[in-house]
């Protein structure tokens, strides 16, 4: 059985433990949000928390739990109604309120939320953290990471501040062949490609055509960007 990493899981003398060996943290930056007819609605905080997983398992760590809020863009669609993120995509004709979605939040209240888990992480003996997941929520992070390293003392990862975006892999489109196949790879029992229509583009989907994926390129996605966060860990001595 794999070693437990999950930090809702660990006993006191395991999180002190782990804790000691590798002072690391990974934040799953996650949503409930529409991913195509063939992908489930927690498609981000499961590629997010898979990756991570396995970094932790490979290198050492602790993955908190995933969240499943964020923030997004947000258009007045009338009459009372508001289109987010994808809703209004040039992937979404027409711009319709996707099922399933549920996870909008202001930036400034998700800004302060991941500040608070800084300031936890760093008082409760992280020396790292790593978050990243949702593209929205990944550049959220990515802004405010210089800053709160300083403020807090703590080294904090992201994949565009911190990583080649040729060897960090995941999570680069909207349901496409590369989330899609990371999934199949992640959790093959979640995805269901006779879902799509062969004949037209599938609706929100943003990337290469998610009918071409695969778990095969899925793990050498996940792969590729576990080697590249193990090379960022050992560079810092962590």
């Amino acid at each position: 059985m794999d070693e437990c990493v999950q930090y809702s899981y660990l006993s006191v003398p395991a999180f002190q433990k782990r804790l000691a060996e590798h002072p690391v943290g990974y934040l799953p930056l996650g949503t409930l949000e529409w991913h195509g007819l063939h992908n489930v609605l927690g498609s981000d905080s499961l590629q997010a928390e898979g990756l991570f997983l396995r970094a932790a398992r490979r290198f050492g760590g602790i993955v908190f739990p995933p969240l499943f809020v964020g923030p997004d863009r947000i258009e007045d669609a009338g009459e009372g109604r508001q289109f987010i993120g994808m809703d209004s995509s040039e992937a979404t004709r027409p711009h319709q309120q996707l099922p399933g979605s549920c996870y909008w939040v202001g930036k400034g209240v998700f800004l302060s939320l991941l500040e608070s888990i800084v300031a936890q992480a760093k008082r409760a003996g992280f020396i790292c953290l790593l978050a990243d997941g949702h593209g929205p929520s990944r550049k959220a992070w990515a802004e405010m990471a210089p800053l709160w390293e300083k403020q807090y003392d703590i080294i904090l990862l992201s994949s565009i501040n911190d990583f080649d975006p040729l060897t960090y892999l995941t999570q680069n489109d909207h349901a496409g062949k590369i989330e899609t196949s990371t999934m199949m790879a992640l959790h093959p029992d979640l995805v269901d490609l006779s879902r799509l229509d062969p004949a037209s583009w599938p609706l929100g989907v943003k990337g290469e055509d998610p009918r071409t994926s695969s778990a095969s390129w899925g793990e050498y996605l996940l792969e590729t960007t576990v080697q590249a966060i193990g090379r960022k860990l050992q560079e810092l001595g962590l």
